[in-house]
């Protein structure tokens, strides 16, 4: 990974976010687009739009009249986290939940609480109440340092998550971070965009989606936009995750080309030419596996009638959930760093890069299978033509059969 890349990235992991709450996200990466010179727009949903200026200029994109598909890679801006809803008292705030969670070794858990004037605050996890079936935080309350009653921010205005050592940092070929998923997804995006340079009409656009973890809010309020829906070429969605590790998707393994999730199967067709990428890209360095830890906004770009792929980095501790346990970890099931390697996150970015070269098979994406299973079948052909079986022995055989069913 090139020097600008990392330090993007981890300037990227520093940012604060949660469900609805991506604004500090948001501020940044408009600035580094704007700095950069690269078109983007927000869509009305606050969305971000990355290869096109307005919503004019992605309306003609998606109607030129051409085969080659528009790649629309797709991540989301939000990470788990909370909502302050009211002072209980001077000092403590009472929080509501969004999204994934750790569900163990929550009493007196570290925080971050960021403040809507760019401040950040420090407090301490309590009386944490579980859903239903526990599977992830409801609400709680968090003990604030250092506020005072006069001086404490409103309490609808603050949001937060789990706190550990430092937002991000590096161990070797890891990177720990407060959040990984989705902003590494996010980076690659853009990454991609400042390598591709993208001319006005090159087949890439980037979307930068917010309350992912709620159930793809802002993809859907993107999709029923109808711009997709009335495209008149053809549309590939590939979603960029990180997803959390499993057996045969290991971290430090490369990025997992992702059949499907835990709601579906991706696009055959398109899924064969991502893996051919993946084979010419990555020999040796990519992994394959249908990723059903979680669901992606490729299930909802699927929903909507598109095609649509994806692209996975393995995750460390999914949703700050102590699996891998490591650094900062409270204990199995508690909160904990979200961990990637490096490795992963370049080998994401030149399966990126290679999804958007021209010319690859996007109409026939099965022509090399084929061929093989031609020439297969033609190695047989002495075997084929042969003797056949007499007709008598066929009927004898056919009528066995149906007298053993019949017993």
């Amino acid at each position: 990974m090139q020097t600008y890349e990392l330090a993007l990235l981890l300037d990227l992991l520093k940012q604060p976010t949660a469900p609805f709450r991506e604004q500090r996200v948001v501020d940044f990466v408009t600035g580094w687009l704007e700095r950069q010179r690269l078109p983007f727009f927000l869509d009305p949903l606050g969305n971000i739009v990355v290869g096109c200026d307005s919503p004019a200029s992605y309306r003609r994109l998606v109607a030129a009249r051409t085969r080659e598909p528009l790649r629309l890679f797709m991540a989301h801006l939000d990470h788990p986290g909370f909502h302050g809803e009211r002072w209980l008292a001077a000092d403590r705030l009472r929080v509501i939940w969004h999204g994934g969670a750790p569900v163990k070794h929550l009493a007196g858990a570290p925080i971050w609480i960021a403040t809507p004037d760019g401040r950040m605050l420090e407090g301490r996890l309590h009386r944490a109440r579980l859903l239903p079936g526990g599977r992830s935080i409801e609400s709680a309350e968090v003990r604030v340092a250092g506020v005072g009653r006069s001086a404490r921010p409103p309490a609808t205005g603050l949001y937060g998550g789990f706190r550990f050592r430092a937002p991000v940092w590096r161990a070797g070929a890891r990177l720990y971070a407060h959040a990984a998923d989705d902003l590494v997804g996010v980076f690659a995006i853009l990454a991609t965009a400042r390598r591709l340079r993208p001319a006005r009409g090159a087949p890439f656009l980037g979307l930068l989606t917010r309350a992912e973890e709620v159930g793809f809010i802002g993809a859907i309020g993107h999709f029923e936009l109808g711009w997709l829906l009335r495209a008149r070429r053809p549309v590939v969605c590939v979603s960029l995750e990180t997803s959390r590790t499993l057996p045969n998707a290991l971290i430090g393994k490369g990025p997992v080309v992702r059949l499907g999730d835990r709601r579906t199967v991706f696009d055959p067709g398109a899924l064969n030419v991502l893996t051919q990428v993946a084979v010419r890209t990555l020999p040796g360095r990519h992994q394959r596996r249908i990723m059903d830890g979680g669901t992606c906004e490729a299930t909802a770009a699927t929903v909507f009638g598109l095609r649509a792929i994806g692209i996975s980095v393995p995750l460390g501790n999914y949703h700050n959930q102590g699996y891998e346990g490591g650094p900062d970890c409270r204990g199995p099931g508690g909160p904990a760093p979200e961990f990637v390697h490096l490795a992963d996150v370049e080998g994401l970015i030149a399966l990126c890069r290679g999804l958007l070269r021209p010319g690859l098979p996007w109409d026939e994406p099965w022509t090399h299978e084929r061929r093989v299973y031609a020439k297969r079948r033609r190695s047989y052909r002495a075997l084929l033509e042969g003797p056949a079986p007499r007709q008598g022995h066929t009927r004898k055989t056919r009528n066995s059969t149906a007298s053993s069913l019949r017993n």
